[in-house]
């Protein structure tokens, strides 16, 4: 699976809200998500768990680089998170534990992220969700496209994840 994404620190949650209800295709609502990062030789590696719902494991690569770019995941559905994350801990260790509050949206096949990391601040993050009719070019036009919309500048984006604050 890959999509096409970009990260950005925000000055302004309401109003990055603002906007993404302006642009919405469809709101998906609110999460409350731990992620718990863990060691590993490529890419990254997560556990997210999210009130309410399954957790998943989450493994991904993309280049550490700010603006829009490729994201090369794989999900995992996970029954028994906190007996994975024991066994993860113990045979990888944990880089560190990422908290954040989570709004979805939705313009089109493009996912709009409104987060707040506790400790860290607000972000706002794009997902251009790659497949049939939506290649590599038209994900980062996409993204392009939206972050114009919501004025975000060079200075805002981020190259890294979130758990990347722990090395």
């Amino acid at each position: 699976m890959q999509n096409i994404e970009l990260k950005a620190r925000l000055a302004d949650l309401d109003a990055a809200r603002t906007t993404a209800q302006a642009v919405a295709t469809k709101r998906l609502g609110t999460q409350h998500q731990v992620d718990t990062y863990f060691h590993c030789r490529d890419g990254r590696l997560k556990l997210r768990q999210i009130d309410g719902l399954s957790a998943q494991l989450i493994w991904y690569a993309r280049a550490d680089q700010p603006g829009p770019k490729a994201s090369d995941y794989r999900l995992v559905p996970i029954a028994n998170p906190e007996t994975l994350k024991t066994a993860l801990t113990a045979a990888l260790g944990v880089r560190g534990v990422v908290e954040k509050r989570r709004e979805i949206l939705l313009v089109d096949n493009v996912r709009i992220h409104l987060d707040e990391v506790v400790g860290r601040g607000f972000f706002l993050e794009f997902e251009a969700v790659l497949g049939p009719g939506v290649n590599d070019a038209a994900g980062r036009a996409q993204l392009d496209a939206l972050a114009n919309q919501f004025g975000i500048g060079p200075e805002d984006l981020l190259s890294g994840s979130y758990g990347d604050a722990f090395e």
